[in-house]
Formats: structure tokens, C-alpha cells, sequence
């Protein structure tokens, strides 16, 4: 049995978001009303698109471009959130904590965006296509093709938009170094684990291909094999299939980790296949 805990993408995190904390600062903190003047032209699944040289106001409508966004140093001025109630991820800081919300993910606040002045726009060709003409009016607006994009892509992608390419290389290449780390000092090599999100009553399980997934094969695990990861990210189990789920290291995500309730019952049933499951916090 493995005898770790890994909070989700708490390992990411560390290399691609607080690893900026001390440096980032906060976009509207530098705007002065002049910046920004000069472009440069990105390559993005619209086709060309100019943006700022140097962008002071970002708005973001991914959380992998929030993550990223604060990684490299910048702090938007307004984020799309997964939940309104929990608002902007608590693992980005304090400074982030000041980022206005602009709406969900999902659903998206566009008087709220421009309220908020930004000089860019960064979103989701999937998830906010329906709302490209209205962002673009507001300022210049580009979209990743799709939140299931491989997240390194996403991350370069985003490293590029800001201008700050050299930067996303140099956090991945500390996230690779602390994977290496954690896979050494824990001995992972050779063992499996497995990220269960439980919702809806089912079990949403998470593939290497996955931001969880990678993160937990980059730590020196392996996911354990299933056909649907040749062409998913992630599959539901209903809860009577729970011991489909069977890996050395069970991490389930939960809105509160220390509630004992947190770990679904369909998990801890199934404890020969699914042992000493870790709740993570589902902000991760």
C-alpha cells in the first residue's frame, strides 16, 4: 500500500502557480493607459490575431489560463470561476484572491468582463465560442481549442499570448524536476493511482491523459489501464462498479476534505480494491 498523500495538482500547483507568488503582480496595479500600444500577431485557432506586446489587464475564462496566467507573473484583473460561492482558488494566494469574478466557467459575465477594461481576453474555443463576437469588441480575445487539450500545450500557449515564453518553459521544467523529486523520495515507481471525483452519484475517474492524471504519472505513478483512455480523459463509474476503480493510491476530490463524509460510501465499501482512499481538496 502506498503511504502518500498527494493533494490532486497540488504538485502543479507549486511549479506553475505559487512558484510566482513572490514575483507576480497584479495587471491593473501597472496599467497606466498607454502600455500596451504595440502588438504582436499569435497564431490561434481563429486564425491570426494581434495582441498587446506587453498585456497589464487580462481577463481570464480557463482555469488553466488563470493558473498559468498567474505563474508567469501576471495577476488578471477578472477570472471566470468554476463556482461563484468558492470563488478564485485559494491556492494562488492571497494577491489572487483580489481577482474580480467575471462569472462561471460555464456561463460567463460579459458585463462584468468589460467592466473590468481588459487589454485580453483569453478563453475556450468549446466552452465560449458562443460569446467571441461580444468579448472581441472588448478587447483582443483568444481561445485555447479546448479545455481537454493536453495542459503543457496550454501552458506554452499561454506562455506565448503573454510574451513570456521562456517563462512557461522554465515552470514546466520545474514541475518535470519536482515530479523527479516526489517519485524518489516516495518510491513510486511501479505503483498505481487513481483520482476519483465523485458527482451526480456517479464516479468521474481520470485518465493519464488528464491535468490530474499527468500530474500523478509525472510523480512516477501509473493509471491504471482502460481502454477508454486511448480516446478520454476521463470516464463515470456507476457507484456499484466503484472497485472498477483499483490502484495502490486512491485520491477522491472533495469541497471539504476533512469531512469524514467526503470519501463516497461506494469507496470505502470497496476498501480491498480501493484502499486507504486520501480526500484532496477539489479546488486542486
Amino acid at each position: 500500500m502506498v503511504q502518500f498523500k498527494l493533494g490532486l495538482t497540488a504538485l502543479a500547483i507549486t511549479a506553475l502557480a505559487v512558484a510566482a507568488g513572490a514575483t507576480a503582480c497584479s495587471s491593473a496595479d501597472t496599467a497606466d493607459g498607454s502600455a500596451g500600444e504595440a502588438t504582436r500577431t499569435v497564431e490561434t485557432v481563429r486564425g491570426s490575431i494581434d495582441v498587446p506586446d506587453n498585456p497589464l489587464r487580462v481577463v481570464t475564462l480557463e482555469p488553466v489560463e488563470l493558473d498559468t496566467t498567474v505563474a508567469l507573473g501576471i495577476v488578471p484583473v477578472g477570472t471566470a470561476v468554476l463556482s461563484e460561492t468558492a470563488g478564485v482558488p485559494a491556492y494562488l494566494g492571497t494577491e489572487a484572491a483580489g481577482i474580480a469574478t467575471v462569472g462561471t466557467v460555464a456561463e460567463p459575465t460579459i458585463e462584468d468582463i468589460a467592466a473590468a477594461q481588459p487589454d485580453l481576453i483569453l478563453g475556450t474555443e468549446t466552452r465560449h465560442a458562443q460569446y467571441y463576437d461580444q468579448l472581441s469588441a472588448i478587447a483582443p480575445t483568444v481561445f485555447i481549442a479546448s479545455q481537454s487539450d493536453p495542459w503543457r500545450d496550454s501552458v506554452r500557449f499561454v506562455g506565448r499570448v503573454l510574451g513570456k515564453e521562456a517563462k512557461a518553459e522554465e515552470l514546466l521544467t520545474a514541475y518535470d524536476d519536482r515530479c523527479a523529486e516526489i517519485a524518489e523520495k516516495h518510491d513510486t515507481a511501479g505503483k498505481t493511482a487513481q483520482l476519483i471525483r465523485p458527482r451526480s452519484g456517479e464516479l468521474t475517474l481520470y485518465g493519464p491523459s488528464s491535468f490530474a492524471g499527468s500530474t500523478l504519472e509525472c510523480a512516477g505513478f501509473t493509471t491504471p489501464p482502460r481502454p477508454e483512455w486511448a480516446d478520454e480523459i476521463s470516464v463515470d463509474l456507476s457507484p456499484e462498479l466503484a472497485a472498477q476503480a483499483a490502484a495502490d493510491l486512491i485520491v477522491v476530490t472533495a469541497d471539504n476534505p476533512s469531512d469524514p463524509a467526503a470519501i463516497p460510501a461506494s469507496i470505502t465499501a470497496n476498501a480491498a480494491a480501493l484502499p486507504n482512499p486520501h480526500a484532496v481538496d477539489l479546488s486542486y
